[in-house]
């Protein structure tokens, strides 16, 4: 959560102080306007990548969290097993007394 906050902080800034920059440097307007559009689209490519990114992030997490708790619930499902037989076994032995 903090590092989409921190990117989204980061990107916000580069896409306030890139359209500033421009708006103030001196050209024409259809200078200026292109410029714009060229630097929206390089930020748009941006935040397409950081997205993808994050996304990819978030699936590996995703499968290594599924394959740890099968992994956890096999061992549970072992020890389980286990202790149904000691119990019986103590059930046996108890019916033997």
């Amino acid at each position: 959560m903090k590092n989409s906050n921190l990117a989204a902080g980061i990107l916000g800034g580069l896409a306030v102080g890139t359209i500033l920059g421009i708006l103030f440097a001196p050209a024409k307007g259809s200078e200026t306007r292109k410029k714009i559009v060229d630097k929206s689209t390089d930020l748009k490519d941006k935040v397409v990548e950081t997205t993808g990114k994050l996304s990819d992030k978030i699936s590996q997490t995703v499968q290594d969290l599924k394959r740890e708790s099968q992994e956890f619930l096999g061992h549970t499902t072992e020890i389980i097993k286990d202790e149904v037989q000691n119990f019986n076994h103590l059930a046996d032995i108890n019916k033997q007394k």
